[in-house]
């Protein structure tokens, strides 16, 4: 049993905290996250951009956000819990998208990303991974593949959703109505929600907090962050340009387009059931391997773009590695080193998991707009998804108590 918990937390108690990740993640990674690389067309179309400036965003809001906000953010969740947090969070990335839905120049694009980034980590995964940690401890996984379902929902409502915005609104009417939607949707539960069962989250002043130092001196850190970042900036580079990819360079229409995306996030959903179940009974790091493997062998088939078949089997196989990909990493880390320096430790990752999440979208779309085709950026995907499923096969069959009693 986690040491937080002396006992079991109620069941409604873990309803409504299943269902505040459910829909904070629905919200801030489903619609923003996913949702705002399917307006990257129309900024290049209307203002000229390149490939690389629309990516570019992503890019330097997480490197700026990331090295300064995401371990300050994960020593706040572990000392004072996620739900002021998780509140900030929502706002700002709600607010990012109305801006962004403003802009002129270049400038204040970079701006609204950047509060999109910092609204990401302040109310995304790293606060949702400790709420459910703290909540759950056995079926820990089916919760938070469940919580994590509302990525795969919301990213598919908003690839099928924006093109009719588009056509009522207008691409910047669509962005206003998405950001609106995020803090309408997310707030009001993330505000009612309790930091711990009451056992836990009742108890006055702030939270003991565990050392971190022995975790840095493990192999098994340096495996697991080698293989998130691998794995993630593969994943983000794919997503951030397969709008453009399809639309600019295939020439799919908008619905054609948007029919391969839903896809690939509703295929995301089983995966993300799929392997939080799995997750509960294998091996946490056979399924890691399986998910980062996944990812690796269904890149290659973004080369057969012409074959619409060929784009609907890449849409199952990366949706299935996808639902698992960012789920994985806090069970990972969990029973790697326990619950009590998770939220430093996700910040630890996340951090680095940005970082490759930032560049390696903005490296492809450069070989793209240097070489004119994506065949290079794809093959340099897959070396780098290749390498972050080897790391993750090199980490260590240890159980959380082993190495958390050793090093916490």
């Amino acid at each position: 049993m986690s040491e937080i918990q002396s006992e079991v937390p109620g069941r409604a108690g873990q309803y409504y905290v299943s269902i505040t990740s459910f829909v904070a993640l629905f919200a801030i990674v489903g619609l923003a996250l996913y949702g705002l690389p399917l307006y990257y067309d129309f900024m290049v179309t209307d203002f000229g951009w390149s490939r690389a400036q629309v990516t570019s965003g992503n890019a330097l809001s997480k490197l700026v956000v990331g090295p300064l906000f995401g371990f300050l953010a994960g020593w706040t969740v572990d000392r004072f819990g996620p739900r002021r947090l998780m509140m900030a969070g929502i706002v700002m990335a709600g607010g990012a998208l109305i801006g962004l839905a403003h802009v002129t120049a270049l400038w204040m694009f970079y701006l609204f990303y950047l509060f999109n980034a910092i609204g990401y980590v302040c109310g995304g995964p790293l606060p949702n991974q400790v709420l459910l940690s703290r909540w759950f401890d056995r079926g820990r996984g089916k919760a938070m593949g469940f919580a994590y379902l509302g990525i795969g929902i919301g990213g598919t409502l908003v690839a099928k959703l924006s093109p009719r915005l588009v056509e009522a609104f207008g691409w910047r009417g669509a962005l206003q109505a998405l950001g609106i939607l995020i803090i309408v949707l997310a707030l009001p539960l993330a505000y009612f929600v309790k930091d711990a069962p009451d056992q836990h989250g009742a108890r006055k002043g702030p939270d003991p907090v565990a050392p971190l130092k022995g975790v840095f001196s493990t192999r098994a850190f340096y495996l697991l962050a080698l293989g998130s970042m691998c794995s993630i900036g593969a994943v983000g580079a794919t997503n951030q340009n397969l709008k453009l990819y399809l639309s600019l360079d295939q020439k799919y229409s908008q619905d054609a387009a948007a029919s391969v995306i839903s896809t690939v996030l509703a295929f995301s959903i089983g995966g993300r059931l799929l392997m939080g179940w799995l997750a509960d009974r294998w091996a946490r790091r056979r399924v890691m391997l399986l998910i980062y493997s996944m990812i690796a062998a269904s890149i290659p088939l973004l080369l057969f773009a012409e074959s619409r078949t060929s784009m609907y089997v890449f849409a199952a196989v990366f949706g299935l590695g996808l639902g698992g990909e960012y789920m994985i990493i806090p069970l990972m880390a969990a029973e790697l080193f326990g619950i009590r320096v998770l939220g430093r430790l996700m910040g630890v990752l996340l951090t680095a998991d940005g970082v490759a999440e930032a560049t390696t979208p903005m490296f492809v779309a450069y070989l793209r707009d240097v070489t004119g085709t994506y065949r290079t950026g794809f093959a340099v995907l897959v070396g780098i998804a290749v390498v972050g499923a080897l790391a993750i096969a090199f980490l260590p069959r240890a159980s959380a108590g082993q190495l958390e009693s050793s090093h916490v």
